[in-house]
């Protein structure tokens, strides 16, 4: 660095030292922890003010190979600290699979819970290693927000987290006596989220202030799940079911006061079962996901904004395949997250169809994903469909409420591959929804502009730029309507 280099750096110094001490320790409570720490190097003045800061973040990621280091860090800077209340404390460990960190752990959140510790995060993505939630953190009073990965809880430990808003579990078994355990713990909890998560097989939330609960992907680590997971909720109001469910069923009892839905999981054929080879063994158990599917939208038939995946529409398409009519939907807004195919654009359509009091449509196109394995059965199923055209699938079906849709295109894949075989499906929805949206003012295209790899052009841009200039030469049956292409460059 030049001496005018050096000498601007120690101007910006001195002009930052220059704040009061309470403001940079704020600013040093935003750092990683271990640059917090470096800064005590800049001046005299800085020395000691690490010690105050309430807000810690150590980051082991870079400690894989020396972990004995990262432990020191976090013993260094404990033994240090001055202040008297933790706001968060947020630890993310390194993988080392001959280390135990029990102690260290148990260690580390006795300081935090005796400085009433207001937000934990701890984190380990190894789901070979688990911890048990230390005593101390079970019957932490200052707690608000709690975010573990791979925990256990102690049969004989008491929960009492009488402040705790939001609770979000990783790799987590916990049975269902663990999970009611929990729940009856957390009075003012507000938001649940289990990910990867394996045991429990009744969730029943009888609390009127959680109204947020979120599962995602099932962790079947110990076996195939054949019991259903019983879902008893009547005050919730948000729901999302995501991830790979794989053989796991999640059966909606009681959620009658849902607003909204997200239900994006995929799941599991049971051919994929290594040695499976019972034909109506895979024949009833697709059968069974059907049935469910339908229960979901007669449960959900009072939510106000749905958001369906890939394998959620194609059922649907199977469903009325075996014409099977489906319940009247009060959905408000519907997003619809998955590739454009025949199959799931069907199942779409037909969830349109009965949405009367829809106002907004949403599709996040998204490149066609790694786990859309379809069984032969279900192959043969769905190419019963393979002659039927869209208007007439659902024909005489006019949207009145329909005002704004939104393709917003995430697409990293080249245009070829995006369409498979060819077949523009996303243009025929895009036609069926401007000859039957009869109140509709805006069709809005959105891209993001960037080089394909593979036939070095903005091949996506291109397509759906050119989708908006044919949009614009069809017909239509609202007389307001404005059709809008957006681009922009790749974040």
């Amino acid at each position: 660095m030049s001496t005018n280099g050096v000498r601007e750096v120690e101007k910006t110094l001195d002009r930052i030292s220059k704040l009061p001490d309470a403001v940079l320790i704020q600013i040093l409570s935003l750092l990683p922890t271990k640059d917090a720490v470096a800064s005590c190097v800049l001046s005299k003045r800085w020395r000691y003010l690490c010690n105050s800061i309430d807000n810690f973040h150590f980051d082991g990621c870079s400690y894989y190979n020396n972990v004995e280091s990262f432990v020191f860090l976090v013993d260094h800077v404990l033994s240090h600290c001055t202040c008297s209340k933790i706001k968060k404390f947020q630890l993310i460990l390194p993988y080392n699979s001959e280390w135990n960190f029990d102690l260290s752990i148990s260690r580390w959140m006795n300081f935090a819970v005796e400085r009433k510790v207001e937000d934990v995060v701890l984190c380990l993505c190894d789901d070979n290693f688990t911890f048990e939630l230390p005593i101390s953190i079970c019957t932490c009073s200052s707690l608000i927000t709690l975010d573990w990965s791979c925990c256990a809880i102690d049969k004989e430990s008491v929960i009492q987290w009488k402040l705790l808003k939001s609770l979000k579990l990783n790799y987590v078994f916990i049975d269902n006596d663990d999970l009611a355990k929990i729940l009856s713990g957390c009075p003012a909890l507000e938001t649940l989220e289990l990910s990867l998560f394996e045991g429990f097989r009744r969730l029943e939330i009888t609390s009127s202030n959680l109204k947020r609960l979120s599962l995602g992907s099932y962790w079947w680590f110990y076996g195939r799940a054949d019991e259903p997971l019983e879902i008893i909720a009547p005050y919730l109001q948000h729901l999302e079911i995501s991830g790979d469910l794989d053989y796991l069923k999640c059966k909606l009892v009681n959620v009658s006061s849902l607003v909204t839905a997200t239900l994006t999981f995929n799941i599991t054929c049971i051919t994929e079962i290594e040695g499976f080879a019972d034909e109506d063994g895979c024949s009833d158990y697709h059968q069974g996901f059907r049935n469910l599917v339908l229960d979901y939208l007669q449960k959900l038939s009072y939510a106000t904004e749905l958001t369906i995946g890939r394998w959620f529409a194609e059922v649907v398409f199977m469903l009325r395949l075996e014409g099977v009519l489906l319940p009247k939907l009060r959905c408000k807004c519907l997003t619809l997250e998955m590739y454009v195919t025949k199959n799931n654009l069907y199942g779409a359509a037909s969830l349109l169809q009965n949405s009367p009091l829809l106002e907004t449509l949403n599709i996040p196109l998204r490149a066609r994903a790694f786990n859309d394995f379809c069984c032969q059965l279900e192959l043969r199923y769905l190419d019963k469909g393979r002659h039927i055209i869209l208007q007439s699938w659902i024909s005489n079906a006019v949207f009145p409420n329909l005002k704004n849709v939104t393709f917003d295109a995430c697409i990293y894949e080249c245009r070829k591959k995006w369409f498979g075989g060819g077949n523009d499906k996303l243009f025929e929805l895009s036609v069926f929804l401007l000859k039957n949206a009869t109140a509709l003012k805006k069709f809005v295209i959105v891209s993001k502009r960037r080089i394909c790899r593979e036939c070095s052009e903005s091949c996506v841009s291109q397509y759906l730029s050119g989708l908006a200039k044919k949009l614009l030469d069809s017909p239509r049956s609202s007389k307001k309507l404005l059709i809008i292409y957006q681009e922009s460059a790749l974040d």
